[in-house]
C-alpha cells in the first residue's frame, strides 16, 4: 500500500464517517466517563489553511501525501479518543520544521513530523509514505513504524473512534 498515493476523495469520505462517528461517541461520553469530553474535531481545510500548506510545501519537500491531506484537512483534535491523537496544522507542521527540522530515519527518506498523541510521541510520514511514531516523546530519539500509510493510519483511527462506541 506504500506504493499507493492518498486519494484526496477518500480523505473526505474519512472525514465524513469520522465526523459522524465523533459525534455519537460525544453524545454518550458524559455519562460514560463521568466529565465532558474535550473539543473532538476533525476540521476540514480552509482558505487559509490551503495557503499555510503552500508555504509548508515552498519550506521543505513535503510528502505528496501530506499535501493531499493538507488540501481536506487543517487539523485534527481528539483528545478523548484513546489516550489522544492530534494532526497538527500545516503552519504549525512548519514552524515546528523551522525549529527542528526534518526527522532522520535509518534507511528511510527524512520524515516531516505532523501529528502526536496524548503522550507527546511524535508521528512523522517520509517521503515513501510510510508513518513513523517516535519511541519516546522527543524529535531526536528512535522512531518505529507505525503505519505502511497515511490511509493506513487513518483507517486506524476510525477503528479507535468506532472501539468507543
Amino acid at each position: 500500500m506504500a506504493d499507493e498515493r492518498l486519494d484526496a476523495e477518500w480523505v473526505r469520505v474519512w472525514c465524513e464517517q469520522a465526523d459522524a462517528a465523533l459525534t455519537e461517541l460525544m453524545q454518550s461520553f458524559q455519562v460514560r466517563h463521568g466529565f465532558p469530553p474535550g473539543r473532538n474535531v476533525v476540521a476540514l481545510a480552509t482558505e487559509e489553511s490551503h495557503k499555510a500548506t503552500g508555504t509548508l510545501v515552498e519550506l521543505t519537500p513535503i510528502p505528496s501525501d501530506l499535501t493531499t491531506m493538507y488540501w481536506v484537512i487543517e487539523e485534527v483534535s481528539l483528545p478523548d479518543v484513546d489516550s489522544g491523537f492530534f494532526i497538527h496544522s500545516s503552519s504549525t507542521v512548519a514552524s515546528h520544521f523551522r525549529e527542528y527540522g526534518s526527522i532522520q530515519i535509518d534507511g528511510e527518506e527524512p520524515g516531516l513530523v505532523f501529528a502526536s498523541d496524548g503522550g507527546g510521541h511524535l508521528f512523522a510520514l517520509a517521503g515513501s509514505g510510510r508513518v513513523w511514531r517516535s519511541s519516546t516523546a522527543s524529535w531526536f530519539g528512535q522512531f518505529d513504524l507505525a503505519a505502511a500509510s497515511l490511509q493506513e493510519l487513518f483507517e486506524g483511527l476510525a477503528q479507535r473512534i468506532s472501539g468507543q462506541l
